[in-house]
């Protein structure tokens, strides 16, 4: 792409709103020592979008809620650093962000815990309206996850699928992660249903094979990936672990292959796919290609993959910010 039609993409695409939860993060053994952290699978895309796009004028607007307690004040504190604006964030009296425990095995492998039922995010949509739609004409892009969907009750769900047909019709992106976590849906019939519908929502859809089949019960990740390419979202990544990322940057274009990149020693793979996330839509907000800018994610994917948390440290990504900063 030419220098002045990137500088036309830059000059449209501004204002990112991401859904979610921020949650602290204790990683350690049960009952040894714990480090603290923050984290959440929207909240760490947006981060690593902030840190890669922040140079070329995009603007990261993290939609969530937290109390009123000094956690809170803490967090919002934090998010502020980290790069995030925090102008959607509603503190709800009484209410307390959520928490959960990490525990890594010698593989880099993660095991949860959740503390949530009561979290702050949970009823960000619960008054007459929101920052996030009051906001509505904004936004130049929507993030948002199966989780993001998830921890939402029904009313405030269809809400944000509101928001989401609204967007998409006056061309605004709308981008969908499938991140599914059995335990916060009731069953799996309702959760399959809310995932087609954001499927069908969404203008760009970011697909992990092994999720798509284990919501939908493929026998095999070859049947996975065959139903997901035939998902009705125009732009769609389908990521496989390991394997090559498959990518299609358009409703009928063909479907590419982008390497991932190996690592000789996996730490802890928290926000592999997060990361990965936020690596592609910095390039793609900023018109790089679809294989180009999923080549980017795979890269920072791997990079945060080799140090503990959900977040790395800047500085361990540093030569990457200033790539995505060319």
């Amino acid at each position: 792409m030419g220098v002045n039609k990137q500088a036309e993409r830059v000059s449209r695409i501004q204002h990112v709103a991401m859904v979610g939860e921020c949650m602290l993060e204790l990683q350690g053994e049960a009952l040894g020592t714990l480090t603290q952290r923050y984290g959440g699978d929207t909240f760490n895309t947006a981060v690593y979008l902030a840190r890669c796009g922040a140079a070329q004028g995009l603007c990261c607007h993290y939609a969530t809620a937290v109390g009123d307690d000094p956690l809170s004040a803490k967090l919002l504190q934090r998010w502020v650093g980290d790069g995030l604006s925090t102008d959607l964030v509603l503190q709800i009296p009484g209410r307390l962000p959520g928490q959960y425990l990490i525990e890594v095995d010698e593989r880099g492998e993660r095991s949860f815990s959740y503390w949530r039922e009561h979290s702050a995010a949970k009823a960000y949509f619960d008054g007459e309206t929101s920052p996030l739609e009051q906001g509505v004409a904004r936004w130049d892009a929507l993030y948002l996850s199966g989780i993001s969907l998830a921890i939402l009750p029904p009313a405030g769900r269809e809400r944000l699928f509101s928001l989401m047909q609204a967007l998409r019709e006056r061309g605004a992106l709308v981008v969908f992660d499938n991140n599914y976590r059995p335990r916060l849906w009731p069953d799996v019939a309702q959760a399959r249903a809310v995932f087609e519908r954001a499927f069908a929502l969404a203008s760009m859809a970011l697909v992990t094979a092994d999720d798509h089949q284990a919501l939908f019960g493929y026998a095999g990740l070859d049947a996975a990936v065959a139903a997901a390419q035939a998902l009705p979202t125009p732009e769609l990544l389908i990521k496989r672990g390991a394997a090559a990322t498959l990518v299609r940057g358009r409703a009928a274009a063909a479907w590419q292959e982008a390497p991932t990149e190996a690592v000789d020693t996996v730490v802890d793979t928290t926000a592999a796919g997060d990361s990965f996330a936020a690596g592609y839509l910095s390039r793609r907000l900023l018109g790089s290609s679809a294989l180009a800018s999923a080549c980017f994610g795979n890269r920072l994917a791997a990079r945060v993959i080799q140090h503990r948390g959900a977040v790395i440290p800047a500085e361990a990504m540093m030569d990457l910010m200033n790539e995505a900063a060319r």
